[in-house]
């Protein structure tokens, strides 16, 4: 799978160990419109999909992650690889720990719908399927005020989407 950028703060000289924490998300585009999930409680947009559970495979836990969040039932059949962004920083939690993310990127189109199957953290954020247009979701993430992640997340997500733009993806 291509690299699509890497996002290196370069601040973890001092640490003494890494935690990785790799992620599988969905691109679905529907007529100039992307499905995104919506944190109604912060504001920001983000590809459907999360966390890659121990021996899970990417694919697998990219269709996973967009039923639970998304209530979107992936077409196998239509998955293609994107491309990864990988994330190096020092922990916001622990400055003696690197943090270490791949975050995989498909295209992919859905057979269905289903119910979401939130989280509690993403239930409080009242997360919600939105088809949007990329101008929105991009200008959104990059005004985020308060929240309790690191704005690196919101960063990417909008980057992703200009190379969806800037390669014809999205028109």
């Amino acid at each position: 799978m291509r690299l699509l950028f890497e996002m290196d703060k370069k601040d973890y000289g001092e640490c003494t160990h890494t935690y990785a924490r790799h992620s599988a998300r969905s691109i679905i585009i529907k007529d100039g419109k992307v499905a995104m999930v919506h944190s109604l409680k912060y504001d920001y947009y983000k590809f459907p999909g999360g966390g890659i559970e121990n021996g899970e495979d990417p694919v697998r836990a990219m269709i996973r992650e967009t039923r639970e969040e998304a209530g979107l039932i992936v077409d196998p059949a239509s998955v293609r690889e994107y491309g990864y962004v990988h994330r190096i920083q020092r922990s916001d939690k622990d400055e003696t720990e690197c943090f270490l993310q791949d975050n995989y990127y498909y295209l992919c189109d859905i057979k269905g719908k289903t119910a979401q199957k939130l989280d509690g953290y993403e239930a409080r954020e009242s997360y919600t399927l939105e088809y949007v247009t990329p101008d929105i979701a991009i200008s959104k993430n990059r005004a985020v005020k308060e929240s309790p992640y690191n704005k690196m997340m919101f960063e990417r997500e909008a980057r992703v989407l200009e190379m969806l733009i800037e390669e014809g993806f999205i028109k």
